[in-house]
């Protein structure tokens, strides 16, 4: 009996600098328009893996687009456990149907609040092949929108309107990056769109 106190003792006094030593495991996602997260994570989409359970948790490293995560892998942050949001289906993710010009508002939810230093969305280029992999030679690397946020912590939920830009048509793609202030991480999150 002695034995086991000692023995659970022990796994106590290890379980909380191993826990406060790793990352947080919840962070946030673009609910609306539904990204390629929420559509999975809401059984729209099946086949997704993980990201299933963990719409949140698409993070990976910040700095986009200089560096971040590797092209093909940029829907999923270059975390290959959610390597299913870079699968483009063929094309066929369920997209939100929008116009050119459209004032369009992209919902974010959070389980961590982290400080942030910015919010910045990327379109894909005009002629951009919904069937194949997100690469930066596909989007227009200058933001269409960008929201400084200053070392603040966003609100549980935060929404953000943008005009939608010029010259698209079909099947295009959102990339959305929510920067951490703090570490070296950022949040991705794609959504799929139909001009």
């Amino acid at each position: 009996m002695r034995k086991r106190r000692i023995l659970a003792a022990v796994a106590a006094a290890l379980a909380v600098p191993l826990a406060t030593a790793l990352p947080a495991q919840s962070h946030g996602w673009i609910s609306t328009p539904p990204s390629r997260a929420a559509l999975c994570a809401a059984g729209t989409v099946a086949d997704c893996g993980d990201i299933q359970w963990e719409p949140q948790s698409v993070e990976g490293p910040k700095g986009f687009p200089a560096l971040g995560p590797a092209d093909g892998t940029l829907c999923a942050g270059g975390n290959s456990r959610f390597a299913q949001l870079d699968d483009p289906r063929g094309g066929n993710w369920p997209a939100t149907k929008v116009t050119e010009g459209q004032r369009l508002t992209f919902t974010w939810k959070f389980t961590a609040r982290h400080a942030t230093t910015s919010f910045r969305y990327f379109l894909t280029k005009p002629g951009y092949n919904a069937a194949t992999k997100l690469t930066r030679s596909n989007l227009d690397t200058t933001p269409f929108l960008t929201v400084p946020y200053n070392g603040a912590r966003p609100p549980s939920t935060l929404s953000h309107t943008a005009t939608l830009p010029a010259g698209r048509s079909g099947h295009q793609l959102v990339l959305a990056v929510w920067e951490i202030a703090d570490t070296g991480n950022a949040f991705y999150s794609c959504i799929d769109v139909t001009f």
